[in-house]
């Protein structure tokens, strides 16, 4: 049987411009599949998700994977493999100007 890990990480944060997730420990895993739940969306509003990677939890860069666009509405999911230690989630929004509330998990699987 595989090792998993499930963890929200944000509870009804306001998406303002940006947002990064605090950074999650995540060496053991083989993959990663982030959500985004919009408890308060906004069609009009477009979110950019982008997974960033680090080596100590302190140095972030952008992983190589690529950012997903999508309407603040409903939920939407981006996965990760090969991501090293460090893992955060980066959220910005790209249009709109509606309030924006975020919930966010990271699931995990060795």
């Amino acid at each position: 049987m595989r090792d998993s890990q499930s963890a929200v990480l944000e509870r009804g944060v306001p998406l303002g411009e940006e947002h990064v997730t605090e950074p999650f420990e995540a060496g053991w895993a083989g993959e990663a599949r982030w959500y985004v739940h919009f408890l308060k969306g906004s069609p009009s509003s477009e979110v950019a998700l982008q997974v960033q990677i680090s080596p100590d939890g302190l140095n972030w860069i952008d992983h190589e994977s690529p950012e997903i666009h999508t309407p603040a509405v409903g939920l939407a999911t981006i996965t990760v493999r090969a991501f090293g230690l460090w893992l955060r989630l980066k959220t910005a929004r790209t249009t709109g100007a509606d309030e924006v509330l975020l919930r966010i998990y990271l699931e995990l699987k060795e």
